[in-house]
């Protein structure tokens, strides 16, 4: 203690450094665990910059610059679809009065019909392109522009259908939008285009739903899309042999067998060369022939005789005689165009043949050919009627139920798009 007294500089020294000393280690203590710190942050940062550095699209003055002409053309190609899109972006949709859109809404359900009507349509009860709400009261005048162009699209998408002539419209729904009720659209303010929703459901051929897509894509007024397609069969399974079923009806069954006769069904008609031969005459005696005396008529020289004609041989071959039987006597040879002389038996009366009738006159000239008749092809026969509809199934020509969900989108004005900034050095 006296040493402190008498050394009072000396202890104050040792004291300040003691002091200092322990300062010093707490300070060096503290900022050593913040060094570690921000070492390991830098650490981090420098390996993450390495591994940037390494990917395609890392900031450099390159990539930058490739960066903007990507831009460039990202912004052009967007610009040539709002170009594009133009046809099916209405001008301005203005409002119309209640009594002008109810005028414009029954005209054009009377077209529409009338082209269903013509291609044998069905169409549903109290039909009137899904306006039926507007038929006994009168639309908002502020809704009025709107509904005008819906009911455009849905005549225009109606009369593809009825060009492709399917046998019935089943349904049509068409939902109300907002302002129709005097509500506010919620769309979003970066949509392109509105979407108003038609549902349809017909039957038909596979062609009438060919068809009418095919046509319902052609339209050059209105952009349409199919959200959803449902396709029924008549039948959800399939057919076989067991399945079929023809019947032929009475009716068919006449009108085949008289296309079958190559006479039309003239039954009364006949072949002259079936008709019954016309009765001869009987044959008219001929009166014998009268011989005029030898002496020859008074005022005519007598008749003169013919001498008989020799025997005539042929050199080289002996004469033809006619053998005699004993007891018989010897044959009278014939004189070709005479008749023959009768023969005598000895002991018996000589018997004379009956003279033979005179020849039957002449039949009269054969009776007329028949006209000759023209072959009549002979019809196909009638089909038999295919109750079970099996051909249809098989040939896939049966019809079908499909349910269709279309958009009609309307693209709103053009908004304009954001300069691309300019690359900096």
């Amino acid at each position: 203690m006296s040493w402190i007294k008498d050394n009072k500089f000396a202890a104050i020294l040792a004291g300040a450094t003691l002091l200092g000393a322990i300062v010093l280690f707490y300070v060096g203590l503290n900022y050593h665990g913040r060094y570690t710190d921000a070492l390991e942050k830098y650490r981090g940062a420098a390996e993450e910059v390495d591994r940037f550095e390494k990917i395609p699209l890392y900031p450099s003055k390159e990539n930058r610059a490739g960066k903007t002409k990507a831009l460039n053309e990202y912004r052009t190609a967007i610009g040539g679809l709002q170009t594009a899109f133009d046809k099916f972006r209405p001008k301005e949709l203005t409002n119309i009065s209640p009594q002008v859109f109810t005028d414009h809404a029954k005209t054009a359900n009377e077209e529409v019909a009338a082209a269903f009507e013509k291609v044998h349509t069905k169409l549903p009860e109290a039909f009137f392109l899904g306006f039926e709400a507007y038929t006994a009261s009168l639309a908002r005048e502020d809704a009025t522009g709107l509904l005008d162009y819906q009911l455009g699209a849905t005549k225009e998408l109606l009369l593809a259908l009825a060009k492709a002539a399917p046998s019935q419209l089943q349904n049509l729904c068409r939902p109300k939008f907002p302002e129709e009720d005097g509500e506010k659209s919620q769309g979003n303010s970066n949509d392109v285009a509105r979407s108003f929703p038609i549902e349809l459901t017909f039957k038909g051929p596979e062609r009438s739903l060919r068809e009418f897509l095919s046509g319902v894509v052609k339209s050059s007024n209105y952009f349409y899309v199919v959200r959803t397609v449902r396709i029924v069969n008549e039948k959800s399974v399939a057919p076989n042999a067991k399945d079929a079923k023809f019947e032929t009806t009475p009716a068919a069954a006449a009108a085949a067998a008289k296309a079958a006769d190559p006479f039309g069904g003239a039954a009364d008609f006949v072949i002259p060369s079936d008709e019954p031969a016309a009765p001869e005459p009987a044959p008219t005696p001929t009166p014998p022939a009268i011989r005029p005396p030898t002496g020859g008529l008074p005022g005519h020289p007598p008749a003169t005789t013919t001498p008989a004609r020799p025997a005539t041989t042929v050199p080289g071959r002996p004469a033809v005689t006619t053998p005699t039987v004993p007891g018989r006597p010897a044959a009278t040879p014939t004189v070709p165009g005479r008749p023959a002389a009768t023969p005598t038996v000895p002991g018996r009366p000589a018997t004379t043949a009956p003279a033979r009738p005179a020849a039957a006159p002449a039949r009269p000239a054969a009776v007329p050919a028949a006209p000759a008749v023209a072959a009549t092809p002979r019809a196909a026969a009638a089909p038999a009627v295919d109750s079970s509809s099996i051909l249809k199934r098989v040939l896939g020509s049966e019809e079908l139920e499909v349910f269709l969900h279309i958009d009609v989108l309307e693209f709103v004005p053009v908004k304009a798009l954001p300069e691309v900034p300019k690359s900096k050095p």
